[in-house]
């Protein structure tokens, strides 16, 4: 085929395909085994899809959800002239790399971690893929296959320390400013009002649209893999520096229009503004270094030729070896289904609340109730990690959460709802040490469900703070009580909770 000067010739596919006798009969068994396999593998793992869907639908940081299978599409027809020049190489072989893949959908699964269950998932198909067809075809589709990562809304366990990271840039922005302010956790007061680093402002809508941004223009624009490597890091490191600055930006024009409430409404318009102009930045940034103009590498031949038949074998042991885990899995649920036992913990009087019936009738007209909640010692930490987040869990912009310190320093974790009165604080407690909803508390209770169950379950400890009669919350009254409160009566708190998560 001739081109223009300066134009790149387009592979002929048809002249490819010709080159290869027989091209269509060594791809037809292939094929099948992949779509097959491909439907058994979304009914095992439908579970895991359905969470990706409701999380794109409801969640703003990963409304681009659907877009991903569509660009990976796009990734993979614009490298179709690839695959005319190789054949399917199917491998029973590699099925067996779906082992080690299923022990982490099974880990992830106990340990109650969506993510890890959705990122197995997709490693399971990627074993599927291998297996049928071969290790030239997996590479000559690694960018469309790898881009799917982000089909995985992954991420939300980093909105903790990115809101730690905001807030600590906005203190630094305003000690230079030399703007009176005070700091407290992350709330963030100044002259002209208050500012709550909430969720939503932490930044991670931001960032994993930039990386999966970021992803699409590495394949696109560029071959080398340390400067796709390059655009990725920028793309993750960018955001959270530009999320600081926006944050800062909003502080001061709070404190410039003498309102902090002024900026309110539309704080998100204003970030999604900036945002896109960062976005451009960075594009205009690379596109000096850009490699899609220069002529692609040549391909390393077709290869030998593979056996066809060897694509259903290989695709059945790929899903035979992906079902033992959801199969494992649910034999283990039959014995820690059980829902938790609540039980009423009793509070003794200090300082400004007095006892009454096991709760706490405290000035200014605040009851305080706390409870016990005992996990089954089978159960998946997907239970109470979910009993956690219904509690705590910010459920718009204007929630409030912080944590409490008890004496020890271990944290409580607290959240005052925007449109309901009062305060709820929880913490959890598993093997006699109080933990917090991270890796090694998961694993740990994973290893008992495997093992047939601990002596105790995890033991979770709910305080409940409420107005009288439906009066009006007052936050910050109600935060200074519940840290009295757990100076006073925290270690005693701790010493019940842990003994019951020892033994029942």
């Amino acid at each position: 085929m001739n081109a223009t000067p300066g134009q790149r010739p387009l592979p002929d596919v048809a002249l490819a395909s010709s080159a290869i006798p027989g091209q269509a009969s060594l791809w037809r068994l292939p094929l099948v085994a992949l779509g097959l396999g491909t439907l058994l593998w979304l009914g095992l793992f439908w579970e895991e899809a359905a969470h990706a869907v409701r999380i794109w639908e409801t969640s703003a940081a990963y409304n681009h959800g659907w877009l991903i299978l569509p660009i990976a599409l796009w990734l993979a027809w614009v490298r179709k002239h690839r695959l005319a020049e190789l054949r399917p190489q199917p491998a029973p072989l590699y099925a067996l790399l779906a082992l080690p893949v299923a022990a982490f959908w099974l880990l992830s699964e106990r340990m109650g971690v969506m993510e890890g269950r959705q990122f197995g998932a997709l490693g399971l198909f990627y074993a599927l893929f291998l297996a049928t067809m071969g290790w030239r075809v997996t590479l000559a589709m690694a960018a469309p296959l790898l881009y799917l990562a982000f089909l995985v809304p992954f991420g939300a366990f980093t909105v903790p320390a990115l809101q730690v990271i905001t807030a600590r840039m906005i203190d630094w922005g305003l000690n230079f400013t030399g703007i009176p302010h005070y700091v407290d956790d992350l709330l963030i007061e100044i002259p002209a009002g208050s500012f709550y680093v909430a969720e939503a402002c932490a930044g991670l809508r931001f960032i994993i649209a930039a990386l999966a941004f970021g992803a699409l223009y590495a394949f696109v624009m560029y071959r080398s893999p340390w400067r796709r490597l390059a655009v990725m890091a920028l793309a993750l490191l960018v955001p959270i520096i530009a999320n600081g600055i926006r944050a800062f930006g909003l502080v001061m024009l709070g404190h410039a229009w003498g309102s902090a409430a002024a900026i309110e409404a539309d704080h998100v318009i204003y970030g999604w503004g900036f945002f896109s102009v960062v976005i451009l930045l960075m594009i205009l940034a690379g596109l000096p270094f850009r490699e899609d103009l220069a002529d692609p590498p040549p391909l390393s031949g077709p290869g030998p030729a593979g056996r066809p038949a060897l694509a259903l074998a290989a695709g059945g042991l790929a899903i035979g070896l992906a079902a033992a885990g959801p199969a494992l899995a649910s034999r283990l649920d039959i014995a820690g289904m059980a829902a938790p036992v609540e039980r009423p913990l009793a509070l003794a009087a200090f300082g400004p609340c007095a006892a009454e019936d096991g709760r706490l009738r405290c000035e200014g007209g605040v009851l305080v109730a706390a409870r016990i909640l005992l996990f089954s010692p089978a159960a998946n930490w997907d239970a109470v990690a979910e009993t956690r987040r219904q509690l705590t869990l910010a459920h718009s912009d204007q929630d409030i959460t912080f944590d409490v310190l008890s004496p020890g320093g271990r944290a409580w974790r607290a959240r005052q709802p925007r449109h309901e009165p009062g305060t709820t604080a929880v913490a959890t407690w598993l093997d006699g040490q109080m933990v917090g909803d991270g890796v090694r508390s998961r694993a740990t209770q994973a290893m008992h469900a495997l093992q047939g169950g601990a002596a105790a379950g995890p033991v979770l400890v709910v305080l409940e703070l409420r107005p009288e009669n439906g009066a009006p919350s007052d936050g910050g009254r109600e935060r200074t009580l519940i840290r009295d409160l757990m100076q006073a009566q925290g270690p005693a708190i701790a010493r019940g909770a842990a003994a019951l998560s020892l033994a029942r």
